[in-house]
């Protein structure tokens, strides 16, 4: 007897036992067939997630290699991540989120009758990355602490953490960041059988007070000093694909999931999922927590110099706009693509305009009869006036592409925009920043006067050795460079640069030609650039299809400049197209 099942489209997703009972003479014998498991299908048009396009079929749900995209909005940087939803034993500690997470919004999980819709599933496996209790699967470090656990940046991909949740009685891995919990969300997604990828979003500021401004808070040397407000330098989260049926969508489309808790002014929490057209429009009653995302994306910027008599004032500065540059790998290729136009119409144009105010008066329901007027009027009072005010232009350049152990090297042009000469004194500064936005030691201080003749243009070098910032930086690789005028002048300006500090790379080269259950070769190779040593040096080594689990290498102690030459052995378990990841850790990153 050939038995064949066919699921419905609005089939519940999980594991399912199939039971044959045979009736004969009066006995009843009853038997296991075996047990086959129901996702969710975008390429059936009846389901909720169906995706028409085959090439980004293959991208966001068969494609498990990814690029995560970080650093600062002016020097981004990328690395590889493997999302191994394909991996043995994934798919069944995917479902065990679900069972994990399903007391979320429903009481009890009984009837599971939830599991056929894609909304509800990816709120629950929203909430269960970082946001339950006491089983979520990876927790943030409380203030930059993370000597009890694994380094954030660490992690080469999702596997691991998901096998050590697992393996753990599914107690949090410590630790992560935004880009690995949106990572991991990814793959439980394509896992489940929902189109998903990580998103990535530059200057993201997060303020407790007020939805729509954010303020940084200077002193007189340029120090950023830690306020309630946070100026992300990027932030990651989850896009996934589905027709929301709550919203009376019949097609599907792109859907915000930001799994990393957040302060929103009533705790933290994630969000999600927002559809992104409604953000692009400022429909914010629509859908959940689209006033959070739209907020994040359209916040005004300003910086405050603050005295010693607690006097706060505003300061002249030329400063990107927040959410101005959302990236994501683009299917097909390792190139990015931008999407800040699925959340965003143009700057400046009328239908963003439109949009910010019909989401102005859903924020501010006091606002709700407000003129457009009446609300610029209030939108001007929370952002900086412009150098150009001030008759002075100001910028700083970079004129190397600096890596760990070379000096900084910038420039810093003025231009005088009047026809009267300026005589102004400067305090320079520079100072470690977290990813988001925490402010560390300031550790090189400098003060400069500058003579500027009527319309006249000057280039100023200015240098940071690695003497001077190499104790300070450890895994957090962005610096903050600041010059501000000195608070005796009529008009404070400022300008500020953020930099990133390249990390030295691993070379990965095979000596043998792949195949499927035959041993093969690589060549691992690392060179220490530093004028000092390099301790606790541990390589790891992880690929899909490649390693059962990563590979670790203990390289010691690696004098300056000293090569380091590894020969691995590795044999290839599944056929397809693999990556190999080396990651390399010390005392330094």
């Amino acid at each position: 007897i050939n038995i064949s099942v066919f699921p419905p489209s609005n089939a519940c997703i999980g594991r399912y036992i199939l039971n044959m009972q045979i009736t004969s003479c009066g006995h009843t014998y009853q038997r296991c067939l075996g047990d086959f498991y129901v996702l969710f299908n975008p390429w059936c048009a009846d389901d909720p997630v169906y995706m028409d396009n085959q090439a980004q079929r293959e991208e966001y749900i068969l494609n498990e290699h990814g690029i995560l995209y970080e650093g600062v909005h002016k020097h981004m940087t990328s690395r590889p991540w493997h999302f191994g939803q394909f991996e043995d034993g994934i798919l069944d500690i995917c479902l065990k989120i679900l069972d994990m997470g399903a007391s979320y919004h429903h009481g009890s999980d009984r009837d599971h009758c939830w599991r056929n819709d894609p909304v509800h599933v990816s709120m629950v496996v929203n909430h269960m990355i970082s946001s339950h209790t006491t089983n979520s699967i990876m927790k943030i470090p409380e203030n930059n602490d993370y000597l009890k656990g694994t380094k954030p940046f660490s992690w080469n991909g999702s596997v691991p953490i998901l096998q050590q949740w697992y393996n753990g009685r599914c107690r949090p891995v410590r630790y992560g960041y935004c880009g690995s919990l949106a990572s991991v969300m990814c793959t439980v997604m394509r896992c489940l059988g929902i189109p998903s990828r990580v998103v990535t979003n530059f200057c993201f500021p997060c303020s407790n007070e007020n939805p729509l401004g954010i303020n940084e808070i200077f002193d007189c040397t340029g120090k950023n000093l830690c306020g309630k407000d946070k100026l992300w330098r990027y932030h990651c989260w989850n896009e996934s694909w589905m027709a929301r049926r709550d919203l009376n969508q019949c097609c599907g489309d792109w859907q915000c999931l930001d799994p990393t808790p957040l302060e929103t002014g009533r705790g933290s929490a994630c969000s999600g999922p927002t559809w992104v057209r409604s953000i692009r429009e400022g429909d914010l009653d629509l859908d959940y927590d689209g006033h959070y995302m739209f907020s994040r994306l359209n916040s005004n910027y300003a910086g405050w110099l603050s005295q010693n008599n607690a006097k706060k004032t505003k300061l002249f500065c030329d400063t990107w706009p927040c959410g101005q540059h959302l990236i994501t790998k683009s299917v097909g290729s390792e190139q990015l693509e931008d999407i800040t136009g699925n959340y965003k119409y143009e700057l400046g144009s009328v239908k963003s305009k439109e949009s910010y105010y019909r989401a102005y008066r859903r924020i501010h329901p006091g606002y709700c009869n407000a003129s457009n007027c009446h609300i610029d009027r209030e939108l001007s009072s929370l952002k900086n006036l412009f150098l150009s005010d001030s008759g002075i232009n100001m910028r700083l350049k970079m004129a190397n592409c600096p890596m760990y152990g070379e000096d900084v090297q910038l420039h810093w042009l003025l231009e005088n925009l009047r026809s009267e000469p300026k005589n102004l004194k400067f305090n320079l500064c520079a100072q470690i920043v977290t990813y988001n936005g925490c402010p560390m030691d300031q550790f090189w201080k400098d003060s400069v006067t500058v003579t500027l003749g009527p319309r006249e243009v000057k280039k100023i070098p200015l240098c940071i050795s690695y003497s001077q910032y190499g104790p300070y930086l450890c895994d957090h690789n962005i610096m903050k460079v600041v010059a501000v005028s000195d608070p005796e002048c009529e008009e404070v300006l400022m300008v500020s640069r953020d930099i990133v500090i390249n990390r030295p790379p691993v070379i990965v080269k095979l000596l043998s030609q792949p195949r499927l259950k035959v041993p093969c070769t690589a060549e691992i190779s690392f060179c220490n650039p530093l004028q000092e040593d390099m301790k606790n040096c541990i390589m790891t080594l992880e690929g899909c299809g490649l390693f059962k689990e990563p590979m670790t290498i203990d390289l010691g102690t690696l004098a300056s400049n000293q090569q380091a030459r590894t020969i691995v052995e590795f044999t290839p378990y599944r056929l397809g197209r693999h990556r190999l990841l080396a990651n390399l850790g010390c005392h330094k990153f």
